[in-house]
């Protein structure tokens, strides 16, 4: 893990620290023309005091979405500062001084940068690609609210976020200027959202999503959770939310003393690579889970990212370390703007035969493939029956096979007597 208490990179304009964060205003709560004051000895990378690094709403105004600010970072190569420029106007950008300090300056493959800065890929025309392969907005009965399946919804509501991953599901919704998956304003009433589930029995579990929830101070998340756990028919409330990654220091006592007020709650976040766990995170989920709110991982399979089986272990045991639960693994989606980023599925499965078997059971995710019907397992088989049913093919993580008889383990059930 990294992380060094101090002195940190970031930008050293002074700011007042009671000012609030706009969460439908991100991109422009960035002043373009902000400088760096002092240098390392290097004369790279502008240093700040440990007061304002620790503070997450320093972070969220100090926000990198310029080539001039990514230049105080990063050695911008000629074909990410085309990239930058292209996405004008339509696809957002914008990275914390906290996850930029995560980047190699001199590396444009490094992990963490191919996740944040703009790309040429995401320019290109991919066959199939769809700004909303999962359905969201087939689904959506309100502003906020899609019900995909029967006991549980998700609430799409914001589309801010701290950082505008350049693999995002919903890049559509979060980082496309004239796109957005609501049908009325994000700050408008959540009335009729929370009038929805309640009329809705149904529905158990209620997973706050966007754009990240967490951009919300936490009175105004404090008044949606509230209003969901005053829906009797609501026993489940969970956040995604990718700040435990991308600022953990958004991860305040205060926020995880609100939450815990209204359990059950529970919180999946977004690892992709090892270089992400830092001591900031580490202290981050430490904070949920001494609150009981447990912590699930959701990794996306990215190409040049995690596509290969020694990254991914890794992630996982490392994942582990910190106490949090690999949840699932998803194949990258077919997203416009997002396809480059997509391995095949036969890299999938190589990958997720070097993590069965070689770590912890319950550190092994599960491979998925996300769609309009649904999330759809597709990890490889260990088990075949035989054409006459007599038998089963038994595979373990070496390739070893063995044969048993469907006498001593039936296949099928028997017929009723």
């Amino acid at each position: 893990m990294s992380g060094t208490p101090g002195e940190h990179d970031a930008t050293t304009d002074p700011v007042d620290t009671t000012e609030t964060v706009d969460p439908t205003d991100i991109a422009e709560s960035v002043d373009p023309t902000d400088t760096a004051e002092a240098a390392d000895p290097a004369g790279f990378r502008p240093r700040v005091p440990a007061a304002e690094w620790d503070d997450w709403r320093w972070h969220m105004r100090k926000r990198i979405n310029t080539v001039h600010k990514a230049r105080q970072w990063i050695r911008l190569t000629s074909d990410e500062e085309k990239a930058v420029a292209g996405s004008a106007g339509k696809y957002r950008w914008s990275i914390t001084p906290y996850y930029a300090s995560l980047m190699d300056p001199d590396d444009p493959a490094c992990p963490v940068r191919l996740q944040a800065v703009p790309a040429p890929g995401e320019l290109t025309e991919f066959p199939g690609s769809d700004v909303d392969p999962v359905g969201d907005m087939y689904y959506r009965k309100t502003n906020r609210v899609v019900h995909k399946y029967p006991d549980r919804v998700i609430m799409l509501i914001t589309e801010a976020c701290p950082v505008y991953c350049r693999h995002c599901t919903r890049k559509f919704h979060t980082t496309d200027v004239s796109g957005t998956y609501f049908r009325d304003d994000e700050g408008g009433s959540f009335e009729e959202d929370l009038r929805y589930i309640a009329d809705h029995p149904e529905i158990r579990d209620v997973l706050l999503t966007g754009g990240d929830p967490l951009s919300y101070q936490d009175g105004k998340l404090e008044e949606i959770v509230s209003g969901l756990r005053a829906i009797p028919s609501v026993e489940i409330i969970r956040i995604g939310s990718r700040f435990p990654v991308l600022l953990p220091q958004r991860i305040t006592e205060g926020l995880c003393e609100m939450l815990a007020r209204y359990h059950p709650v529970w919180l999946n976040t977004h690892f992709n690579h090892p270089k992400e766990i830092t001591a900031e995170s580490a202290a981050a989920v430490d904070r949920l889970l001494r609150h009981g709110i447990p912590v699930g991982n959701q990794t996306v399979l990215l190409r040049g990212i995690n596509d290969d089986v020694t990254t991914m272990r890794t992630l996982m045991t490392e994942l582990l370390h910190i106490r949090v639960r690999p949840y699932y693994l998803y194949h990258c989606d077919n997203v416009t703007g997002v396809s480059h980023f997509m391995t095949s599925v036969e890299k999938g499965w190589e990958i997720m035969e070097g993590l069965q078997g070689h770590i912890t059971g319950f550190g092994v995710p599960q491979y998925v493939l996300t769609t309009r019907i649904g999330k759809i397992p597709i990890a490889q088989p260990y088990f075949t029956p035989s054409p006459d049913g007599l038998r089963l093919r038994l595979r373990n993580y070496r390739g070893e096979e063995m044969v048993v008889d469907a006498a001593a383990y039936p296949i099928t059930e028997p017929d009723a007597p």
